[in-house]
């Protein structure tokens, strides 16, 4: 459907600071693109360059062929943007806001459609300080869609919702893709990335780390391991040593065995953690996943610039996160 986004050697300096260092990126109509990366990566600030709230140092930015800059009305009015957390008036209702931002369109959704699409028709007289935050999440993507964008950036828009908002946001976000609009996903949900994206954009430090679609960026971490739930802080030292493999924890009580899950394999865990009067759960064998390539890329990245601390990235735009 052609591109819709197009960055090329983008440079954004904070005073002394280079936070993004000659990044390029494009995003397609009809697709979704993942754009991942830590706090402090650049991907915020590069997406607001997109979206023309921040001017850059170097660099060519295109959005549907116009310059976020210099064409900045005719930017806002083709784009849709739902920032993490969009802060609105406590006494505002969600029917009231979706009415006033329709106003500043001249094809707009239907606000009553629209709060039918998010789930939030019961709550159409409530106010945003009622809401809870996933129901907040959920208005903040109808006042990005209200317009009617060609091109969506969607800021972290699972956030904070339970299961049911985050299918409901997700099957959202494959409409769009499925009607023909550019979907710029910022996320630090990596389940999300490669269960939605056509292409993700990993950044790191500024520059872009590894681009393609989630099937070749997992073919560069090959592989399988075993995964399962259990008390935190075992002693993964001698869990290693008895299973003869690498044993971590990479987040609070699950666990990654960097191994094929073999019946022997899988034998020798469950009796040690038996010994240990352990409860197993959720264990799951197969591939490595997108947080394994992730984890590597920005840990090289990191490894490479050792020596070269970059500060946290000032901003002068409310409620963005994540720059």
């Amino acid at each position: 459907m052609g591109i819709a986004v197009e960055v090329d050697d983008l440079h954004i300096r904070y005073g002394e600071l280079e936070a993004v260092s000659g990044l390029s990126l494009t995003a397609d109509f009809g697709a979704v693109t993942a754009v991942l990366g830590p706090n402090g990566a650049g991907k915020t600030s590069t997406i607001e360059c997109c979206e023309g709230y921040r001017r850059p140092a170097s660099g060519r930015v295109r959005v549907d062929g116009l310059d976020p800059i210099a064409d900045h009305q005719a930017v806002t009015e083709r784009i849709g943007v739902m920032l993490q957390g969009s802060g609105l008036p406590r006494h505002q209702r969600p029917r009231d806001v979706l009415v006033q931002f329709a106003g500043f369109y001249d094809d707009p959704l239907d606000p009553d459609q629209l709060l039918e699409q998010v789930s939030l028709t019961h709550r159409a007289r409530s106010t945003w300080g009622r809401l809870s935050g996933g129901e907040q999440q959920r208005l903040s993507l109808a006042l990005a869609l209200i317009g009617r964008p060609r091109v969506a950036f969607l800021d972290e828009p699972s956030a904070g919702v339970d299961l049911e908002g985050r299918l409901l946001i997700r099957s959202l976000i494959s409409q769009l893709r499925d009607d023909g609009v550019a979907v710029v996903l910022s996320t630090h949900d990596l389940d999300e990335a490669q269960s939605l994206a056509d292409h993700i954009v990993i950044v790191d430090r500024g520059v872009v780390v590894a681009s393609g679609a989630p099937d070749e960026l997992l073919r560069l971490e090959s592989g399988e391991e075993v995964r399962f739930g259990a008390d935190p802080h075992l002693d993964t030292n001698e869990l290693s040593r008895r299973l003869g493999v690498d044993v971590t924890e990479p987040s609070r009580g699950e666990y990654l065995v960097a191994a094929a899950g073999t019946p022997q394999l899988v034998a020798a865990l469950t009796s040690t953690l038996a010994e240990w009067d352990v409860t197993l759960a959720d264990l799951r064998a197969g591939r490595k996943r997108l947080d394994d390539v992730f984890l590597r890329l920005t840990g090289e990245a990191s490894s490479a610039a050792a020596g070269a601390t970059q500060p946290d990235t000032p901003s002068t735009t409310p409620d963005r996160e994540g720059r």
